[in-house]
């Protein structure tokens, strides 16, 4: 079988078991199925008959009703998926739907199931253009909000679900989302949607009965009827560049669908096959000539829109050369590149003593390569070529903050203003790796050499793609394989392997110390018996001379109750108890709000123990780290490792 053959051959097995299979089930939220039951044969024939033709629909409109049988035993069935789904997450959730709702209620004449993604019902009476405010399911999020913004909250919310409300009822798709800032640090998102087949004014009706329905002082929440659904929440659940432009398509039942689907779909495989052939030769010939991958599009969701041919990495970096060389640690070479179009990189060259398997690597690699924040490096691509893995990042021009912060005569380039505003920066990004991404992310190996710095000094947490990644209800772990770096490690995790998200605020409390007073903490020498910087700071702190420890050269220029209260926040991040550590959430409301009362600490955490030469958890004694001028710091000792 040729090349071309074989592509093809795969293409068309990806396209079609598509419809029957997806890689990740739908998230269930209830059903309802009241305890009504119908045994007549003719009613199961025509329920499946319903449900089958709405599963062929549910790839080409997010909307679909249909009907079989006559009376007594005809039924009325329809989907909705979310006016931000893909058509191929809307047809996965319809399918999935579909197998569930005749399991789970298996002889109701009237079955509601709701799903993150769609909704699913049939009937024996007539459900079309008809309002539906029974069997409804709510959700509400477990913590309520703060007394004192409760009611300015309550307003804003009830405000845009209203607006959100009367927008989606006047559209053709009956979907609306919209955001506004609540504070500076916290954005809320609504969402509206109807059945499109609804009047506006019984959409309106529907959405109104929704709002008034759940509670308005919680973190968010969302109440679905059968005919609409409202939900508003203070992280970003939506899609916005996945939203449908169109107005959904309706049709008139299963054997118009069913006609349809058999016409559309062998059209939509023969360009797709065309399509391919194009994409194999294009591909083929970009590989002969070098061609420099598109990092512009922000659609990374597959391994293949990452991975490079090694070719043109190996180019762009002019073979690795050691004048490129921006970078050097214990966990591999990085590379400045290249590429023909003028696109700047940095490459890094992962050692290959990893036991990671290539599978893992690329899946993990698709995972970091999604996470997206203007205080994050953003993870490009990848390569494998025989047992070399490459990393390919963003370039980042003013090198790594370490570069600046530790050294005498560079120093004066960052003042109180700007170090600030490193700080502050570096927080969000901790922020979106630990509660606001999809994932939960804790770094392991936070410090300034990890921290880049771009062309307007704004900070860029980098090497997060080393870390742990936790799945949505893991929030800490615990390992035997210490990894990260002597002097930014909290206690619990140096001495007993336990590692959370508060380790990484251990971690930032360090670095907050360190960019104050200009010193690094696992190089501070001993002054009036300290061990290291954190105990220094803390021994000022309890004198009362706590401006002793900022850096000379900001000290004449900084506003000093600021750089006092991020002392004050640096020293809440080291204590000893993980549990009293603030979250990154309240530690950003606590740099950007002067409001919000800091408590008293107590005495930090730290892991004091005499060392050998060669520790292997000192990572800057275990390896050469050389200052280069470019992008990527040195590794450290943290470890991209299987789950």
């Amino acid at each position: 079988m040729s090349s071309c053959s074989s592509c093809i051959f795969l293409f068309l097995f990806s396209f079609l078991t598509s419809y029957g299979a997806s890689a990740e089930n739908p998230f269930y939220l209830d059903l309802f199925c009241p305890n009504t039951t119908r045994n007549s044969t003719y009613f199961t024939n025509n329920r499946e008959a319903v449900l089958s033709s709405l599963r062929n629909a549910a790839y080409s409109t997010e909307f679909q009703n249909a009907t079989a049988g006559q009376a007594p035993n005809k039924v009325y069935g329809l989907f909705l998926c979310r006016g931000d789904m893909t058509p191929e997450v809307c047809l996965n959730c319809v399918t999935y739907a579909v197998n569930q709702i005749l399991a789970r209620c298996p002889n109701g004449n009237v079955a509601v199931i709701y799903y993150e993604e769609c909704i699913l019902r049939y009937s024996h009476k007539n459900i079309f253009s008809v309002l539906t405010l029974e069997g409804g399911h709510i959700r509400m999020n477990g913590y309520n909000i703060s007394l004192n913004q409760e009611v300015r909250f309550r307003e804003q919310v009830a405000s845009m679900l209203n607006r959100a409300a009367s927008e989606a009822a006047n559209s053709p798709r009956k979907f609306y989302t919209t955001q506004a800032n609540f504070s500076t640090v916290q954005t809320l998102y609504v969402l509206a949607q109807c059945t499109p087949d609804l009047t506006t004014r019984d959409c309106l009706t529907c959405l109104r009965s929704s709002i008034k329905g759940m509670p308005l002082n919680r973190y968010g929440g969302r109440l679905l009827w059968p005919s609409c659904n409202t939900r508003y929440e203070l992280n970003k659940f939506y899609n916005e560049t996945a939203i449908r432009t169109s107005p959904p398509r309706f049709g008139k039942g299963g054997n118009s669908n069913v006609l349809v689907v058999s016409v559309v779909v062998p059209i939509i495989v023969v360009v797709l096959i065309l399509g391919a052939c194009y994409c194999f030769l294009a591909k083929r010939a970009k590989k002969t000539s070098d061609t420099a991958p598109d990092f512009d599009g922000d659609g990374i969701t597959t391994i293949e829109s990452l991975q490079l041919d090694y070719r043109t990495i190996q180019a762009a970096t002019d073979n690795f050369s050691e004048n490129n060389k921006i970078g050097q640690g214990g966990f591999g070479e990085v590379y400045k590149g290249t590429f023909w179009n003028g696109t700047e990189v940095a490459a890094k060259k992962l050692s290959k003593s990893s036991g990671q398997g290539d599978i893992e690597f690329m899946n993990e690699v698709v995972v970091v390569a999604k996470l997206q924040h203007r205080n994050l490096v953003r993870l490009l691509g990848f390569s494998l070529n025989r047992k070399e893995r490459i990393l390919v990042y963003e370039y980042v021009p003013n090198k790594s903050l370490d570069y600046f912060l530790f050294d005498t005569s560079k120093q004066g380039q960052l003042d109180w203003s700007r170090r600030y505003t490193i700080i502050e920066g570096i927080a969000r990004g901790m922020l979106y790796l630990h509660q606001d991404s999809r994932i939960t992310i804790i770094h392991r190996d936070l410090k300034a050499s990890n921290v880049l710095l771009d062309a307007d000094m704004n900070p860029k947490v980098a090497d997060f793609g080393m870390a742990k990644i936790f799945g949505i209800d893991q929030t800490q772990g615990n390992t035997s394989r210490i990894v990260g770096t002597f002097g930014y490690m909290s206690p619990e995790y140096a001495m007993h392997g336990h590692f959370s998200m508060k380790s990484d605020v251990y971690s930032f409390g360090v670095l907050v110390l360190e960019i104050i007073s200009g010193k690094k903490n696992s190089k501070f020498y001993e002054k009036d018996g300290a061990h290291d910087l954190v105990t220094y700071v803390w021994r000022l702190w309890s004198n009362g001379t706590t401006l002793d420890i900022v850096d000379p050269v900001i000290l004449d220029n900084c506003q000093k109750s600021e750089v006092v209260r991020c002392i004050h926040i640096g020293l809440l991040c080291v204590q000893e108890d993980h549990i009293v550590r603030p979250t990154m959430r309240t530690i950003l409301m606590m740099l950007t709000s002067n409001t919000v009362t800091l408590p008293v600490p107590r005495q930090p955490g730290f892991f004091v123990q005499s060392r050998p030469q060669n520790d292997p958890l000192n990572s800057d004694q275990s390896r050469t780290s050389n200052s280069f001028p470019g992008s990527l710091d040195d590794a450290s000792v943290t470890e991209l490792s299987p789950r």
